[in-house]
């Protein structure tokens, strides 16, 4: 184990001893974790460096991927869409797309070295939202329940429709180099043969697949969600199970989804599929149940697992933010970071919910409270392990800008205006799952 991590283990395990204290004084997880992560790396740098781009983290880091988007759709309450479907579906199938799109056509005219596949994978990297930079502003008392059910609701879906969009665009963007190099008439090396081979079936598969893939993904959640949960249902109902062997079942749920899904012979996408499992599964698991929500006991485990592996992606996001300090970056990336995290989110957020239920200054607070998290960080180092180096490289400080930026506009200047700006709600509502 290279040096770097062993320190981040530790770093962890200290913060876990006195998080509680501090989360309570505002001072938040992943900013801590960060500032850990940006110093210590300069132990070593190149151990790092080999040890994010290596087969091994990617594997790692989709696992922990798979395991958040489980546990994000165990945690709403209320139906499939937290009784909120109609905003929901706005917000997904209107709003995200607009704000993607407005992502990739900014980056042509920032980010002009970047091709179009390359601007949707960035894209894809940026706008996913994800609350753990925002633990204080979403536990505020002054945000409603309503829109607290909404923002938590719409973050687990925008991470499960992203995913299959990431997939083909990044598998399309690796194979792009080798693909021009083979139009041009470049006389090519076996072993760059070889590789043109691979990426141009890896396109193939994605572009052609990606329909098929996301579909047999969604069958292989309903099936194994479903089952899971009613083998859990019928166990403790005939007093087989307690909560802490369903503590063990459901933290091997979502790693099971993912590595079916995933198997050569399938090839699907493996995110959609633990995503879709948990929903089913939380359907299946709470049917008969009066408040229709797992109950904590069983979910506990699962949480704290994703929570564990959240703080130790904020501690490698530090690090990143070091290395990509260390390299340079061209300065028009903070802009594209910056519209990312405000008018790219607003604005689609405002055209999606005209003539909705939702009063104007909600839309406002759902506009602008879009934190970027765990999923951004997730899908940047896995294209920075696919692309080539220039590409990678932009990814990568991408999405350090826009994590490291919404840290400081959604975990500390946000909480102080809604503190001065709204009044406590009536109903503070249950806490919204963050990770």
């Amino acid at each position: 184990m290279p040096l770097i991590f062993l320190c981040g283990l530790v770093v962890i395990a200290l913060w876990s001893l006195v998080s509680h204290r501090f989360e309570r004084s505002g001072v938040a997880g992943p900013a801590v974790l960060a500032a850990a992560g940006a110093a210590l790396v300069f132990i070593d740098l190149t151990g790092f460096a080999d040890a994010v781009g290596s087969d091994g983290a990617e594997h790692v880091v989709e696992l922990i991927l798979a395991v958040l988007l489980f546990v994000d759709a165990c945690e709403v309450e209320g139906g499939m869409f937290g009784g909120e479907g109609r905003v929901i579906a706005r917000l997904v199938l209107i709003a995200l797309p607009l704000s993607l799109l407005a992502a990739v056509l900014s980056g042509f005219l920032l980010l002009p070295d970047l091709n179009v596949l390359v601007l949707v994978v960035v894209a894809c990297v940026v706008m996913p939202t994800d609350f753990a930079p925002a633990a204080t502003l979403l536990r505020s008392p002054r945000i409603p329940p309503r829109i607290r059910r909404i923002l938590n609701v719409e973050s687990g879906y925008n991470d499960g429709l992203v995913s299959p969009v990431f997939g083909m665009a990044l598998a399309a963007a690796v194979a792009l180099p080798a693909l021009v190099a083979a139009a041009d008439g470049t006389t090519l090396s076996a072993q760059t043969e070889a590789e043109l081979e691979e990426h141009a079936a890896e396109f193939v598969t994605a572009f052609f697949g990606a329909v098929p893939a996301t579909l047999v993904a969604i069958v292989i959640g309903v099936a194994l969600g479903g089952l899971f949960g009613f083998l859990v249902r019928g166990a403790v109902r005939r007093g087989w199970a307690d909560a802490a062997g369903i503590r063990y079942a459901m933290l091997l749920v979502p790693l099971v989804t993912f590595a079916v899904a995933t198997l050569s012979d399938i090839a699907a996408n493996g995110f959609v599929a633990a995503f879709v499992a948990g929903i089913v599964y939380r359907i299946t698991r709470t049917r008969r149940l009066e408040d229709r929500a797992i109950p904590h006991a069983e979910v506990l485990l699962v949480e704290e697992a994703g929570t564990l592996a959240a703080n130790l992606v904020w501690f490698v996001l530090g690090a990143m933010t070091t290395i990509v300090v260390l390299n340079g970056f061209d300065a028009r990336m903070l802009v594209l970071a910056l519209l990312a995290l405000t008018l790219f989110r607003a604005v689609p957020v405002y055209l999606a919910l005209l003539r909705s239920s939702v009063p104007w200054s909600s839309r406002t607070l759902i506009g602008f409270v879009g934190p970027r998290g765990t999923a951004t960080i997730v899908f940047g180092l896995l294209a920075f392990n696919k692309l080539p180096d220039k590409e990678g490289l932009d990814v990568l400080a991408l999405t350090v800008f826009t994590v490291v930026g919404s840290i400081v506009l959604h975990g500390l200047v946000a909480p102080q205006i809604v503190k001065r700006r709204m009044p406590p709600s009536v109903s503070t509502g249950a806490s919204a799952t963050l990770r």
